[in-house]
């Protein structure tokens, strides 16, 4: 009896719970990086076109809503395309467009800054060979408070003046680029900032308008 007491006790599981196989254990530090990893993954992809989104409004809401915009939604198909030459000249230059978006220009440029004055279209155009911002505007159209709007959203590189008989109240124009505008206020400009803001379309981007002349006319620099 005793042996037969030992053979079925034999036979029972242990009373105690056996440790998983080793390959069965979880390896939790690497579970935890891969979460967070994932996280953040997700944070960036969210954060970032947030920021960017941001940043246009705020630019879109320093302009305020367009004129008898309506419900229709901005957008740049009104933007003129041009080829240039880009040869100096001492003489001045007929140019075909009002003002002008590239062609012969002066050796130098114009400085960056807002002119209470017109300037010198040969000049000008010389700056916007180096990726400037040109924005102009009817002065009999666009009142103190409209000029400071524009002023507000000008790139570092970038010059406001009045200009004579332009056909519109305010002109935006980038090397070979120009978009004609309803006033101040038109949406558009910022739009166009954001796409054409870093001067590719020029020759000579990011080379600055700083350092260029203005001859008596000194511009004022936005705060």
């Amino acid at each position: 009896m005793a042996a037969c007491r030992t053979v079925y006790d034999a036979q029972l599981p242990p009373p105690y719970p056996q440790p998983l196989p080793q390959r069965q254990r979880r390896p939790v530090a690497g579970v935890v990086l891969a979460v967070l990893s994932a996280v953040l993954v997700l944070l960036v992809a969210i954060t970032v076109p947030v920021v960017i989104a941001v940043q246009r409004e705020e630019r879109t809401a320093a302009l305020g809503p367009a004129a008898g915009s309506g419900e229709q939604a901005a957008t740049l198909d009104e933007v003129e395309e041009y080829q240039s030459r880009r040869d100096h000249t001492d003489d001045d230059v007929d140019y075909p467009q009002t003002p002008p978006v590239g062609g012969p220009h002066a050796d130098e440029w114009l400085q960056c800054g807002v002119y209470d004055k017109p300037v010198r279209d040969e000049n000008a155009v010389h700056s916007l060979e180096h990726g400037t911002i040109w924005i102009t505007y009817d002065a009999d159209a666009v009142d103190g408070d409209g000029v400071a709007a524009l002023a507000e959203v000008l790139p570092d590189e970038g010059i406001i003046s009045p200009y004579p008989d332009l056909p519109v109240p305010v002109v935006v124009t980038v090397w070979d680029r120009q978009l004609q505008l309803e006033g101040a206020d038109d949406p558009r400009l910022a739009l166009f900032l954001d796409e054409y803001g870093d001067g590719h379309s020029s020759p000579e981007a990011r080379a600055s308008c700083e350092g260029g002349v203005s001859g008596d006319n000194e511009p004022t620099v936005p705060a």
